[in-house]
């Protein structure tokens, strides 16, 4: 019998995927995790893990017996294979949702968008990407919208660049090294353009007030995350406090070296494709979601940057001011 409490997250050790979870524990859900090994001792305790692979369907679909909302935050690491792995692994959340009647939850990207799109994406704004990865995502947004016509429900909260303590692959990653002091910030962009960044923390708790709300929601529903709309020099100024160094060096994104090295790169090759995404102003429009919530949740920039750093390993955690003290959703 489905559960409405009980989530499985087909990813939930990865950044988006780990912070929904944390989100949906603290408001009382039980949380299961699909890992291809559950034996590892680096594993959430709180978490029912199920040994599994995203790309076998009836692994998930056994994990999946009896749950209310299927979290799919399963991305191939290091962008390698997106086109043989993505839309296959999708398909199979797609299955197993369809078999047991859950809410499939989907944490989206602007990776959908065009130029043309820009600068203020909103739900209905038209899809029509320019890169590989961004067709792939509309890709599966279309496969879910087929499914809803069949009745399985879905759920996308589109959101910026991810940065966060636990984020994987990451912008905010690639603009300091991570496991060592900040010497300097890398920018990718123009630093008097403002861009959406999402703190993982902030859409892990809007993932799961959005799932408190069902039955204010639609069979197919796309919110989108307004997150922190700010431009390079807000975001480097943040990481400047943090580790308590008005003068930090920022430096700007080696865009020629990723162009010589992506034939040889796959990395570099997917992150050119990106590089349209900060040539421009980009925001996301989250009225739809505030009209449902009343707010977003919001940790203030320099906090949500402190703690990443510090998740990166880039701030002596002894040294760098304390946030318990701090309110984490607040609105400042």
């Amino acid at each position: 019998m489905n559960n409405s409490h009980t989530a499985l997250v087909i990813g939930a050790t990865g950044g988006s995927g780990a912070e929904i979870a944390a989100a949906l524990l603290r408001r009382g859900w039980k949380v299961r995790g699909l890992v291809r090994d559950a034996s590892r001792a680096d594993l959430a305790s709180n978490i029912e893990w199920h040994a599994g692979d995203a790309m076998n369907a009836a692994e998930v679909a056994q994990a999946a017996q009896g749950v209310g909302i299927i979290v799919h935050a399963v991305n191939p690491p290091g962008y390698r294979d997106w086109q043989k792995l993505v839309l296959p692994m999708l398909d199979n959340t797609i299955a197993a949702a369809r078999s047991t009647g859950a809410r499939i939850v989907l944490p989206g990207t602007v990776y959908n968008y065009g130029p043309d799109a820009f600068p203020l994406l909103q739900e209905t704004s038209p899809q029509r990407p320019l890169t590989r990865k961004g067709a792939i995502r509309v890709d599966m947004e279309h496969r879910l919208e087929q499914a809803a016509k069949d009745g399985v429900r879905t759920l996308i909260l589109r959101c910026g660049d991810f940065f966060g303590p636990h984020a994987g692959n990451n912008w905010f990653a690639g603009m300091v090294k991570p496991g060592k002091s900040v010497r300097s910030v890398t920018y990718p962009g123009r630093r008097d353009l403002r861009h959406a960044w999402a703190y993982l923390p902030d859409v892990g708790e809007t993932v799961a007030q959005l799932l408190e709300r069902e039955s204010d929601l639609a069979v197919f529903e796309r919110f989108h995350f307004g997150g922190h709309w700010v431009d390079g020099d807000a975001m480097t100024g943040a990481i400047r406090y943090a580790v308590g160094n008005p003068q930090l060096p920022i430096r700007s994104f080696p865009w020629w070296l990723i162009t010589l090295a992506s034939p040889f790169v796959t990395l570099f090759r997917e992150l050119r494709e990106m590089r349209y995404l900060w040539r421009q102003p980009l925001q996301l429009d989250n009225r739809k979601l505030v009209a449902l919530l009343g707010s977003e949740p919001h940790t203030r920039l320099q906090q949500a940057t402190r703690e990443t750093l510090l998740g990166l390993h880039c701030l002596d955690a002894v040294a760098a001011q304390p946030s318990s003290t701090q309110q984490l959703h607040g609105n400042a």
